[in-house]
């Protein structure tokens, strides 16, 4: 049985609709990693506020507090970021510099005569499994962080567009 993902309308091109969890991190702008950056910060920032202007804690319990919120920041940052760039290649919000790069990218592969989305070791069936699993995982962030991991060619656009010529 073949997957195939659901076609979307969206307001953007749609670059890949379940892309490898490297692809989601080449693909991150330094703004989204400025947000990561601030949400790291900003977590141990509003503890050590909430202790200044209410102290609930021993003192010598404060650098547990501030390594437990500095570790939920940059775990909350980093799945920020990802989420942010893994939008733009759904195709969610504004992604032309996406877009070119991945022209840029598939049209060199495609060229070379390499698989678009990579190798897999993974017999077809199974692949269509992982991308069942993976495929728009990150809107349930909140509940499971979930990544695609896979290499497959289920991956919600026509990738035969990379071999034409222009």
């Amino acid at each position: 049985m073949a997957h195939t993902a659901q076609k979307l309308s969206t307001p953007y091109r749609t670059i890949d609709t379940d892309p490898h969890f490297f692809r989601v991190l080449k693909y991150t702008r330094v703004s989204d990693w400025a947000y990561a950056a601030g949400l790291t910060a900003g977590f141990p920032g509003l503890m050590m506020y909430w202790d200044r202007t209410e102290p609930a804690t021993p003192a010598k319990s404060m650098s547990s507090v501030m390594r437990m919120s500095t570790t939920l920041g940059a775990i909350g940052g980093f799945l920020f970021a990802y989420n942010r760039s893994a939008q733009r290649l759904w195709g969610w919000t504004e992604n032309e510099a996406e877009v070119q790069r991945d022209e840029t990218e598939m049209r060199a592969r495609a060229a070379a005569g390499k698989k678009i989305y990579g190798d897999s070791e993974l017999s077809p069936y199974m692949q269509g499994v992982a991308a069942r699993n993976s495929t728009f995982s990150g809107l349930m962030f909140g509940l499971a962080p979930w990544f695609n991991f896979v290499n497959h060619s289920h991956h919600g656009v026509d990738a035969s567009k990379y071999s034409k010529e222009e």
